[in-house]
């Protein structure tokens, strides 16, 4: 091989590997700081989900009839805690700021949010990097959700109850 080829290659794998570090980098400056959540107003009644996953996410099973009044972790290393629900919206994640702080590796410091306009409860993800799931449907929008119907964020697993 000539000297120009060496140069090149050895060029390229040192331009590869600053992408590497630079996407690390970006990963773990995400995780500790955590990423700014869209600032969307709150779902209204008549507001449906808008892609055909959250649809579909919505429908595994029937929601419970009456209003909820706690949302309770039932799986995960948060198995038991619960927090009243109320007029505000809920923030589930490992931050400080989180009404359920989530000892969960695979969730993100801000993760998702529950959120209610009155009527209806509503799951939102926060630009997690794992997602937040509704059975195997990954939640993108606002997705509209009752009692009973399981929530799954990491290794942990949330839903409302009465």
């Amino acid at each position: 091989m000539s000297e120009l080829t060496l140069t090149l290659i050895k060029l390229g794998f040192l331009a590869v590997l600053w992408l590497f570090v630079l996407s690390a980098v970006s990963v773990i400056r995400s995780d500790i700081i955590g990423t700014k959540a869209p600032s969307i107003g709150r779902p209204t009644g008549g507001q449906r989900p808008k892609s055909k996953d959250a649809a579909k996410a919505a429908k595994p099973t029937k929601p419970k009839r009456g209003k909820p009044t706690t949302l309770h972790v039932i799986g995960g290393p948060n198995t038991g805690q619960s927090v009243p629900l109320g007029d505000d919206p809920i923030l589930l994640g490992r931050g400080t700021d989180a009404a359920i702080r989530l000892d969960d590796d695979y969730v993100s410091t801000r993760h998702a949010r529950f959120a209610t306009n009155g009527e209806q409860w509503f799951v939102e993800d926060l630009g997690s990097t794992n997602g937040t799931y509704i059975g195997n449907q990954r939640v993108s929008n606002p997705v509209p959700i009752g009692i009973g119907i399981q929530v799954r964020l990491g290794k942990t697993i949330v839903e409302l109850r009465k």
